[in-house]
């Protein structure tokens, strides 16, 4: 079995991401150490998989059919509403979106809802032919596009709004100098799935981690302030608003 919690484990956040998965793990009935793999993805693909969280993007499209949902949590986070969020795309200077065109992009990954589709969301209103930057360049992480703007190697990027949240209380530095141009459509958040477990098993252990004052400190520090089971019908609204902005003529990023 194999459990993972890699969305938001920055180095700042390990030790209450470890606080929080020793009594998650507890309440849950799973005695797994979490798996921290150099490939963030690998354990979303593996059979054994017990809990970890995963992307919007990738739930409906790469894992469509092939994990199911257990919750997904609500973060105390400016751009984070009940289970849904939004990302922030930031920029070194305010301007018009449309006077960002021929700019560089900067995008996490190019299967993230967050950095890559809402990213096309904002910009796609103004592409012609499907073109509006000059290029973009797959940074690798959240952090990794904000320090690319910052440091001139683009010009712009989205950042999921718990990100930026974790980013102005624990790395505020590394939003100096950046200015928020926009924000993406809301869309549910990113997910908690399984695969070798049982989502009604997991949700009782989940409810049981969240009323267990212990972890308060834990989930604080993580932002976690609740959960909702959602359907993953949901997140047709991800897809939707994907068909929309290729219907009307898209957006190329890589």
């Amino acid at each position: 079995m194999i459990a993972a919690l890699q969305m938001y484990d920055w180095p700042e956040t390990r030790a209450a991401t470890d606080r929080w998965w020793a009594g998650l793990s507890r309440h849950l009935g799973v005695d797994e150490p979490l798996s921290r793999p150099n490939d963030y993805t690998s354990p979303w693909f593996d059979d054994g998989l017990v809990f970890a969280q995963t992307c919007g993007y990738p739930f409906t499209h790469a894992l469509k059919g092939k994990v199911q949902i257990i919750a997904t949590p609500h973060y105390a986070a400016d751009g984070c509403e009940g289970p849904n969020y939004c990302s922030v795309v930031f920029a070194r200077d305010q301007r018009r979106l449309e006077d960002f065109r021929g700019t560089r992009a900067a995008l996490n990954s190019s299967d993230s809802m967050s950095g890559m589709l809402a990213l096309k969301l904002v910009f796609a209103p103004f592409a012609e032919h499907g073109r509006f930057f000059s290029d973009a360049i797959e940074s690798g992480g959240h952090l990794r596009s904000l320090a690319a703007v910052r440091e001139g190697r683009a010009d712009v990027c989205a950042i999921d709004s718990v990100c930026v949240a974790l980013a102005r209380r624990y790395r505020p530095q590394d939003l100096d100098g950046l200015v928020e141009i926009a924000r993406s459509p809301s869309v549910p958040g990113l997910p908690w799935i399984t695969r070798a477990g049982d989502p009604n098993l997991l949700r009782a252990g989940l409810a049981n981690a969240f009323a267990d004052p212990s972890l308060v400190e834990a989930r604080e520090a993580l932002l976690m302030s609740g959960y909702s089971v959602l359907e993953a019908s949901a997140y047709d609204r991800i897809t939707a608003l994907e068909a929309e902005m290729e219907k009307a003529g898209g957006l190329a990023l890589l």
